[in-house]
């Protein structure tokens, strides 16, 4: 996978349908993982704690100037235009070099910290490993938005 590419999990449509999510009012959060997992479309039932097949949380990089359970993300929503369905949010703020910053970052994870098992959405590719000691880490959201869809 490309630095970028989104993976929107398969359960993150199922847990839509079942009312898991309200993306216009549930706090959305994004934080950093390691390699030990690769996160997949198929991967099972994907959460960030306890309570789901897959704890994408054990593997959390943060330490430094990124907080344990990743950074809310502002304005986050899901709209509809010409028929194709966009999710979106503001670019979260660069995080700034730091000697106590991980240093094995590898995907970003968007996941909903309003549901009580904290179901995950999406990932985003980091082309790891990516160093907050080494540098800045910087996600900039695409201008079409994290991900679009419609009906095939």
């Amino acid at each position: 996978m490309a630095t970028g590419d989104i993976t929107l999990f398969d359960q993150f449509l199922v847990d839509m349908g079942n009312g898991v999510h309200n993306l216009s009012s549930d706090t959305i959060r994004m934080a950093f993982v390691s390699n030990a997992v690769t996160p997949a479309t198929t991967t099972a039932d994907p959460r960030w704690g306890a309570g789901g097949s897959t704890n994408l949380s054990t593997d959390e990089q943060s330490g430094g100037n990124m907080t344990v359970g990743g950074v809310t993300l502002a304005s986050f929503a899901c709209t509809l235009s010409g028929g194709t369905a966009k999710l979106d949010a503001t670019d979260p703020a660069t995080y700034s070099q730091n000697a106590s910053n991980p240093t094995s970052i590898y995907h970003a994870i968007i996941y909903n910290d309003t549901a009580t098992g904290k179901n995950a959405i999406c990932s985003i590719e980091m082309a790891g490993p990516v160093s907050g000691v080494a540098g800045d880490v910087t996600v900039t959201f695409n201008a079409s938005g994290i991900a679009t869809g419609d009906q095939v």
